[in-house]
């Protein structure tokens, strides 16, 4: 019953839902209800809660380098912008939204370039996170989401580069080179 109640949540757009009640006819069977909702929410917490998390990251070619923003939160350091995917949107939304939040930049004109999945790619959890090469367009602007926003010639870029951004921007300039 739970599973469904979830599935039904789950498939509606805006759930108007604030409450739900369940009327169970006997002790046993609050007993074995009960049971089986905290269950399925500990398998629902060990399956999904432990990831992979699937996240995207835009090198964004601009003004004669790439985008770099600078962590507020850890890990810290320099990072391409990037996050988190929102349940329900495309890892192309997902890349315009995160580069738009991060920089300012309308990043347009934009190509996947390749996976990145080493379970310690990120320090804090597995994450796996498909790239995207683009142009920004606009203004570049730090946002609340990075304590700075700069642009690097791929010849002088920062010293400390957070999680495995320094190979992937290796392996952009590889792929420039060809």
């Amino acid at each position: 019953m739970a599973q469904e109640v979830f599935r039904y949540l789950r498939e509606i757009e805006k759930p108007s839902l604030k409450k739900i009640v369940f009327v169970l006819a006997s002790l046993q069977a609050l007993t074995a209800f009960k049971k089986n909702l905290l269950g399925y929410l500990d398998y629902i917490t060990k399956k999904v809660c432990q990831g992979p998390f699937l996240t995207v990251d835009g090198i964004v070619e601009f003004a004669g380098g790439i985008v770099m923003i600078e962590r507020s939160n850890p890990p810290f350091g320099w990072a391409l912008p990037g996050g988190f995917l929102d349940y329900g949107e495309s890892v192309e939304e997902a890349v315009k939204r995160e580069v738009k939040e991060e920089t300012n930049l309308d990043f347009v004109n934009f190509k996947q370039f390749k996976v990145y999945s080493n379970p310690k790619r990120d320090p804090r959890f597995h994450t796996v996170s498909v790239v995207f090469v683009g142009k920004g367009r606009g203004r570049l602007l730090s946002s609340s989401d990075a304590k700075d926003a700069q642009v690097f010639r791929l010849d002088s870029l920062p010293k400390k580069i957070a999680f495995d951004h320094a190979k992937i921007i290796r392996d952009y300039i590889k792929e420039k080179k060809k």
